[in-house]
C-alpha cells in the first residue's frame, strides 16, 4: 500500500466531518467522552492540515481547493466552513475558560482510577495535564493563524467582532499553556549510589566497564546540560540544587503542575494559577507529548505570521530553553558510549527500574527529534532505524501475534502511567496511552525525512508503510465513526472490544503523521554526488557535439540555429540549470540531447556517403 498523504487527508477529513457535524449540530467527544483534550484532538483534525499545508486551505473562501470541498461538503461551500469553523472554535475557548477567566486544561475524561471500583473525584477531574497545555499549544497558534488571515476576506462586522473576540480567547489560552509548561517542567536529581542513580548507570554502562569510570564519563557528557539547567530562572525546575555535580540528574515534564511549582510573573492575562498536585519527576510520555507542541511555538509559520507578542515570546524563549536541555539530555543518555546504544538495549530501563517497549519509543522518539534537528548523519540514522525495526517486531504491528500475546495489550487498552502525585485528592489517577503504532509511524516518516542516502530512505520508507498497512487495518469500517480510527480489534484477535465511536486521540495522531508525510514528500529529492558528477559528464560531452553542429551545420536562409538545435540548446540549458539538485532528471534531458545530435550526426553521415 503506497502512501498518498493527500487522497488519505481527504479521506480523513470526510469521515472526521461525518463524525463531527451530525444533523447541523456539532457533536463533541467521541470514544472517551469530552473533555479540554479531546475536544482539541477532534477540532485538531481539521485545523492542523489547515495551517499546515498550502493545498488545504480554509481561511481564503476563494482558494479553497475543490477537493477539498468536495471532502467536506457536509460542513457546507467554501464561505460556509470558515464561518463553522468560527463557531465551534468559540465553543470550545468559551467551554474550557472558568468563571474566574482562567483557562482549564483538564483531563476530564482521560483520567482513570487505578482501581476501577472507585470513581475519580471531582477535583482531581479538573487537574490541568500536560497533554493539554501541548494540545492547546498547537490549537491556539493554527487557530490565531486561520484567524488572521480569515479575517482579511471578511466584511460583515458580526463577524469580524467574533474573530477580534477569539483572538483574544485564544491568545488568552496560548499564554496560559505556555505558563503550565513552564510549572510542569521538572529536574529529578539523585545520588549515584541510589536506586535511581543505580538504574541510570546499569542503562548507559552497556559495555560493562567500571562503574567510576562510566560515572566521570557521563557527568562530563552532560556537563554543558547541567550548566543550562542552572542557569533556569522562572517556572518550576528551577530550584533544584545542581551545583553538586557528585549527583545524578534527569529532566523533562511530569504529567501536571509540579507541587509546590512557583507562579510565572508574566504582564500577559492568565487568570489565576492553580496549585500543583503532580510529582516532581519527568515522565516519558508528557515529556515527548510536551516536546511535540513546544516545537509550533518557533515554526517558520510562527514566526512569518508573527503570532506572538513580546511578553509570548519572552515565555516561549524559556519553554525553549528547557526544549533544547531535554532534548540533549536524553540524546546523550541514549546515545551514550562506543559500543551498543542504551537505546539498542531494548526495553529501557527507567529509574525507578521498570521497563517497557513502550519506554524505548519514548526515547526513540526524542532521539529522532534531535535528529531532524540536528541533520545527524547516516550512521546514526541506520541505528535508530534499527530500534524502529525492532519495535515494530516487538509491538507485534509487523508481525503476526499469536492467541495471548502480551504485546497486544499495548494496543488495547494501552500503557498505564501512574500519575504520582494525584492522590491527595482522590483515588491513585493512572493515564492510560494506546498510540504506540501511530507514534512509531510518525518517527519512522521524520527519521525518513532527513536520511541522506537512497537506501537509508527507501528502507525507512519501506517500514512507514508496513506500519501504515497496520494502522489502516484499524480504522472503523461502519457506523459513524467509519473511516476514523481507533478499533484495534480489526487486527489482534484478542481484543473483543468494539468501539461505535470514534478515538479522536489516535486521530489526530494519524492526521499528524499525513501531515508530515505530505511536508517531506514536498522536499527536494535526493542528489547523489555520483549521479551529479555522472551528469555533468554526460553534459560536457552533449555540449560539445552541439557546438559541433552548430559550427558545422550549414543554415537555411534567415535563420541563425536550426529548430531542432534549438531544442537541443534548450534541454542542456535546462539540464545544466537542475544537475545539482535533481541530477537524474537531468541526465534524462541530456540522453535526450545525446540522442538527437547522434541523429543529426547519423544523417549527415548518410547524405555524404550518398554523394
Amino acid at each position: 500500500m503506497k502512501l498518498q498523504p493527500r487522497q488519505q487527508l481527504l479521506e480523513l477529513w470526510e469521515a472526521a466531518a461525518r463524525a463531527s457535524y451530525r444533523d447541523g449540530v456539532w457533536a463533541w467527544g467521541g470514544r472517551d467522552g469530552s473533555n479540554s483534550i479531546s475536544d482539541a484532538e477532534q477540532l485538531l483534525c481539521f485545523m492542523y492540515p489547515a495551517s499546515e499545508l498550502p493545498g488545504f486551505r480554509l481561511d481564503t473562501p476563494d482558494e479553497t481547493a475543490d477537493d477539498v470541498l468536495a471532502a467536506l461538503a457536509v460542513l457546507g461551500d467554501s464561505v460556509e466552513i470558515p464561518k463553522l469553523l468560527l463557531k465551534v472554535i468559540g465553543q470550545y475557548l468559551r467551554t474550557y475558560t472558568a468563571d474566574d477567566g482562567r483557562p482549564l486544561f483538564s483531563g476530564g475524561s482521560y483520567f482513570r482510577s487505578v482501581d476501577d471500583e472507585t470513581k475519580v473525584t471531582p477535583e482531581q477531574l479538573q487537574l490541568d495535564v500536560v497533554d493539554s497545555f501541548s494540545m492547546s499549544v498547537t490549537l491556539a497558534l493554527g487557530t490565531l493563524g486561520f484567524l488572521k488571515v480569515f479575517r482579511q476576506s471578511v466584511r460583515r462586522e458580526s463577524i469580524r467582532r467574533e474573530i477580534r473576540e477569539l483572538e483574544d480567547l485564544a491568545s488568552k489560552r496560548l499564554s496560559a499553556a505556555m505558563a503550565g509548561l513552564l510549572r510542569s517542567f521538572t529536574v529529578n536529581a539523585f545520588d549515584p549510589g541510589s536506586t535511581a542513580g543505580r538504574a541510570l548507570l546499569r542503562t548507559v554502562n552497556q559495555t560493562g566497564a567500571p562503574v567510576r569510570r562510566v560515572l566521570d564519563d557521563l557527568r562530563r557528557e552532560l556537563r554543558p546540560v547541567r550548566a543550562g539547567l542552572r542557569d533556569l530562572t522562572i517556572g518550576s525546575g528551577s530550584q533544584v540544587d545542581l551545583d553538586n555535580e557528585n549527583l545524578l540528574f534527569e529532566c523533562g515534564w511530569t504529567w501536571g503542575i509540579v507541587k509546590d511549582a512557583p507562579d510565572i510573573v508574566t504582564p500577559l492575562d492568565i487568570g489565576p494559577q492553580p496549585k500543583g498536585v503532580a510529582a516532581d519527576t519527568p515522565f516519558l510520555y508528557f515529556t515527548v507529548n510536551a516536546l511535540v507542541g513546544i516545537a509550533d511555538l518557533f515554526s517558520a509559520r510562527t514566526r512569518v505570521l508573527s503570532l506572538l507578542n513580546d511578553d509570548q515570546i519572552t515565555l516561549a524563549q524559556a519553554i525553549q530553553r528547557r526544549w533544547d536541555l531535554t532534548q540533549s539530555y536524553w540524546r546523550t543518555i541514549a546515545t551514550y558510549g562506543r559500543g551498543t546504544w542504551p537505546l539498542e538495549d531494548i526495553p529501557w530501563r527507567t529509574v525507578d527500574e521498570k521497563e517497557s517497549d513502550y519506554y524505548s519509543l519514548g526515547v526513540t522518539a526524542m532521539v529522532v527529534q534531535s535528529l531532524v534537528n540536528n541533520r545527524a548523519a547516516d550512521v546514526d540514522l541506520g541505528r535508530v532505524a534499527a530500534v524502529l525495526e525492532e519495535l515494530a517486531v516487538r509491538a507485534r504491528i509487523i508481525r503476526r501475534a499469536v492467541p495471548g500475546d502480551p504485546p497486544v495489550l499495548m494496543h488495547s487498552p494501552g500503557v498505564p502511567i501512574n500519575l504520582h502525585g494525584s492522590d491527595v485528592l482522590g483515588p491513585h489517577l493512572v493515564w492510560v496511552v494506546s498510540d504506540f503504532a501511530i507514534t512509531l509511524l510518525k518517527r519512522t516518516i521524520w527519521a525518513a525525512s532527513i536520511a541522506q542516502n537512497t537506501r537509508m530512505r527507501e528502507r525507512l520508507l519501506a517500514l512507514a508503510d508496513q506500519i501504515w498497512r497496520h494502522i489502516m487495518l484499524r480504522r472503523h469500517t461502519d457506523g459513524p465513526a467509519a473511516g476514523l480510527w481507533d478499533q484495534p480489534g480489526n487486527v489482534f484477535s484478542d481484543i473483543q472490544v468494539r468501539d461505535e465511536e470514534p478515538s479522536w486521540y489516535f486521530s489526530e495522531r494519524v492526521v499528524e503523521f499525513l501531515v508530515s508525510a505530505a511536508a517531506s514528500s514536498g522536499e527536494p529529492p535526493l542528489r547523489s554526488p555520483q549521479l551529479v558528477e555522472l551528469a555533468l559528464q554526460m553534459l560536457g560531452e552533449a555540449e560539445h557535439l552541439l557546438d559541433q553542429e552548430l559550427v558545422t551545420r550549414p543554415l537555411v536562409g534567415g535563420q541563425t540555429i536550426q529548430p531542432k538545435l534549438r531544442s537541443i540548446q534548450a534541454s542542456l540549458q535546462r539540464a545544466r540549470a537542475i544537475v545539482s539538485d535533481r541530477p537524474a532528471t537531468a541526465q534524462a534531458l541530456i540522453n535526450d540531447a545525446l540522442l538527437g545530435l547522434e541523429r543529426l550526426a547519423a544523417a549527415r553521415d548518410s547524405a555524404s556517403e550518398a554523394i
